[in-house]
């Protein structure tokens, strides 16, 4: 190769540019050796690859959560920056004459856009409602700066050791590629967990702004006149403070954002690796507190009414054998306190995939004397696991099966209401077993209850819809479920406990559907066409 035959010394002539485009040929001396010279601006690639990736992600993750619909929000900002990587490749070819100042100034501009977009997205969506126009506007804007990187930095490999353009691409493209990997692995397992959205942002574009100027502007600080090293050294500075003010006036900024989204005090916020958690509280003139849990923005009780719901997911199909309960999602505990109500309980396993849900159930105080330190139970286990990959390597049998999954609003979620899910859950039913699975509001969402109940049918279960009144959530339903050829009976059990809502004349009339809200022309919904994704989005916008 041409590199091959190079001198060792960062000493050589520039790369011949093609006419028309001629870059001005004059040796560069940077007073190293070439090889170290060409390290550290592979190092940097390396870095700011890593934090293009991050910037990726964090788009799409927040979209994810404020927005649902993952595959919708990742089409946007993957389809945006790509096309922008290629526009913003174009825009930079003119910018090759001047490559070291071009450089410094696109990586403080793409820090400053980067760092600060999770925050600015945030902020369209709690007080202007313009998200989806904010996301396409910054995730063109990334792109294009990213885009714009790789010309300038094969320029600049290039002043130091000329090589041939095939072997140069390869190692500009391989540590682009392997930092690419080190940001998509540091984006959930350390800068989401430990630093959350925002300020997870804004490290990464300080790193992203020291990597980018500081590398090539020490490297190349013969190649820039006195005065413009001045401008770009300031430059980096002030990005920096600017991401570092932010920084510290993350939180408060976080605080202020999320409570315009949720109408009662915020008492409580985590952002895991899953899901981002709220619990709001809100003290009536009567006294009574409304303890409300949001998971990613959607609310899955309320204190005030809570019983309503889980009455009626867990004590109509208590009715059959009950000897040993699996409950799959639910980590808050309130549907296995109902479970637990039962003396002829043996055993109740819950599988919960977030570890920090069950760490809140059993430690917030609150929370735990909702559930009545329902975990302390010795006949309670449980799994911190994913439902859906626990079930396919399950040898177990259980008599009842209770399905308290969230709304399935994105892929990752409808998974959990396909055929395939519940043909699993009908393998593991014991004889006799029997199901049950909340299965959202046939009144705001009459298709997606439906295409549930039709996916439970389409796994070979006879099925039994119902619905009830939960005033924080409206109409509310249910489908019980048996792998039998008659639909199985819905009644309480001979032992139920007293409870607050739930008696005999009403679950009965639980079963009865206005004629505007029966069962609806839907396909049912499978791992290969979640179809329930589409329902949900169309409905839940109208509602």
């Amino acid at each position: 190769m041409a590199g091959d035959t190079a001198g060792d010394t960062a000493g050589d002539t520039a790369l011949r540019e093609e006419p028309g485009e001629a870059v001005e040929e004059r040796p560069v001396s940077l007073g190293i050796p070439a090889r170290v010279a060409r390290a550290l601006v592979l190092a940097a690639v390396f870095t700011c690859a890593a934090c293009g990736l991050v910037y990726e992600l964090a788009l799409v993750a927040l979209g994810s959560y404020l927005m649902g619909n993952s595959v919708t929000q990742a089409s946007i900002v993957l389809s945006v920056m790509v096309f922008a990587m290629g526009v913003g490749s174009l825009l930079a070819k003119p910018l090759r004459r001047w490559p070291v100042a071009a450089f410094a100034i696109v990586e403080a501009l793409l820090a400053l856009v980067g760092g600060l977009s999770v925050l600015a997205l945030y902020a369209a969506f709690a007080w202007l409602s313009l998200y989806n126009p904010v996301l396409i506007v910054v995730a063109f804007l990334v792109g294009a700066l990213i885009g714009a990187e790789l010309p300038l930095l094969m320029t600049l490999l290039q002043r130091i050791r000329r090589q041939e353009a095939g072997a140069a691409v390869a190692d500009l493209f391989a540590a682009d590629y392997v930092g690419a990997l080190l940001g998509g692995l540091a984006f959930p397992f350390l800068l989401l967990p430990v630093f959350g959205h925002i300020r997870g942002a804004l490290l990464v574009g300080a790193v992203n702004v020291v990597a980018g100027i500081a590398v090539v502007l020490w490297l190349f600080r013969r190649e820039v006149g006195r005065g413009i090293q001045v401008a770009l050294w300031s430059t980096m500075v002030a990005v920096l403070a600017v991401l570092g003010g932010t920084y510290v006036l993350a939180d408060r900024f976080e605080v202020s954002a999320r409570q315009v989204l949720y109408r009662d005090p915020i008492v409580l916020s985590r952002q895991t690796p899953y899901q981002e958690i709220v619990i709001t509280r809100q003290v009536a003139l009567s006294g009574r507190p409304d303890l409300r849990l949001f998971l990613n923005g959607d609310l899955q009780f309320s204190s005030v009414d809570e019983y309503r719901y889980h009455e009626s997911l867990v004590h109509p199909i208590m009715s059959g054998p009950h000897g040993r309960v699996l409950v799959l999602g639910g980590g808050d505990g309130l549907a296995l306190r109902e479970v637990l109500k039962y003396d002829t309980v043996r055993s109740a396993t819950l599988v919960e995939l977030d570890p920090e849900m069950l760490r809140l159930a059993r430690e917030y105080g609150p929370l735990v004397s909702l559930n009545g330190r329902v975990f302390d139970d010795p006949r309670a286990r449980t799994v911190e696991a994913d439902a859906f990959t626990w079930l396919r390597g399950l040898r177990e049998e259980f008599d009842t099966v209770i399905v308290d999954m969230p709304d399935p609003d994105d892929v990752a979620t409808a998974k959990l209401y396909s055929v395939e899910f519940y043909g699993m859950v009908k393998r593991v039913l014991a004889p006799g077993g029997r199901m049950v699975v909340q299965s959202g509001s046939p009144y705001f969402a009459p298709k997606s209850f439906w295409s549930i109940e039709k996916s439970i049918a389409a796994a070979g279960l006879a099925t039994v819809p119902y619905h009830v009144d939960v005033p924080s959530f409206g109409d509310w339903g249910y489908v019980l479920a048996a792998p039998t050829d008659e639909p199985p009976p819905l009644r309480l059990p001979q032992d139920v406990p007293d409870l607050r809502f739930m008696d005999e004349q009403l679950l009965q009339a639980s079963t009865i559907f206005p004629k505007d809200r029966r069962a609806r022309d839907v396909e049912p919904n499978t791992l290969v066409h979640p179809h329930l994704v589409k329902y949900q989005e169309q409905e839940w916008k109208n509602a």
